[in-house]
């Protein structure tokens, strides 16, 4: 069985505020190696549950914030952007399953560091209706070619929002969120330990765990943070404007829909 470990830093024990997912600080080099050991923690449980190989994609902000010298070294680590599979990246290889790794709440929910992809840009995103946050649209995607999330770890609200799009996965509670920025969390050590518990559960049980599948056409409904940001991504002809914040559009794939999000997320940034 052969393993992608998708890893995030909102969701790891110990990170509670922005300054501690952004470079250049010192609370920051610290959340990145708390970061490194989680991943650390998923990759021994994964071959302790019998994996054969194991991919880790570094999948926060720039892509560059796992230590690759204190990774474990049975395992590929993925690094950088652009990649068309974003979160994801690894897929690209055959794989049997994933975890999800410091993973975190959707945008406007009650969850630490919540937002989804871009916190200046997006506010909500539909996919045919229904509300996804990171990890339901990477799920999809993952699930799309046929890929079963078997493994999650986050705060409580992260694991209450995502836990029926995965039902047959393992979840580890890194933390129970107070607020945006607030909240009670295992200590790295803890969490390393329960992490690296689930993940072999996990690679032991994988064999009854379904891809999540949502069937094209697929219509991705985004809500952006400013009337602003709706004129700038309506600048792209196949994007149609709803309200004042509100835009659609319609493509054949979840891959499609990840990766005209990540492009709009992109754009954003003419707007800082």
């Amino acid at each position: 069985m052969k393993i992608l470990i998708s890893t995030d830093i909102e969701g790891v024990a110990g990170v509670f505020h922005a300054e501690q997912t952004r470079a250049g600080n010192g609370e920051y080099e610290r959340a990145r190696a708390w970061m490194t050991g989680e991943a650390n923690a998923a990759i021994q449980g994964a071959f302790a549950g019998g994996a054969a190989e194991v991919l880790v994609n570094d999948s926060h902000g720039g892509f560059r914030n796992l230590l690759p010298d204190a990774l474990d070294p049975r395992a590929r680590l993925v690094l950088g952007k652009p990649r068309y599979l974003g979160m994801m990246g690894g897929l690209e290889e055959p794989c049997d399953a994933v975890f999800m790794i410091g993973y975190h709440a959707r945008s406007q929910a009650r969850g630490i560091l919540a937002h989804t992809i871009n916190s200046f840009a997006f506010a909500r995103v539909f996919i045919n209706g229904t509300e996804l946050g990171e990890a339901g649209l990477y799920g999809a995607l993952a699930g799309e070619l046929g890929v079963p999330v078997i493994l999650g770890s986050g705060d409580d609200v992260f694991i209450d929002e995502t836990g029926p799009l995965f039902p047959h996965a393992q979840w580890v509670q890194t933390k129970v969120a107070h607020g945006q920025g607030s909240g009670a969390t295992l200590s790295p050590e803890a969490a390393r330990q329960a992490i690296a518990a689930a993940a072999a559960a996990a690679v032991r049980g994988a064999a009854g765990a379904v891809p999540l599948r949502i069937a094209a056409p697929i219509e991705c409904r985004l809500q952006t943070q400013s009337s602003a940001l709706a004129d700038l991504f309506c600048m792209w002809p196949t994007l149609e404007r709803v309200d004042g914040v509100t835009l659609r559009f319609t493509v054949d794939s979840m891959q499609a829909a990840v990766r005209t999000l990540n492009s709009l997320s992109a754009m954003s940034s003419m707007l800082r």
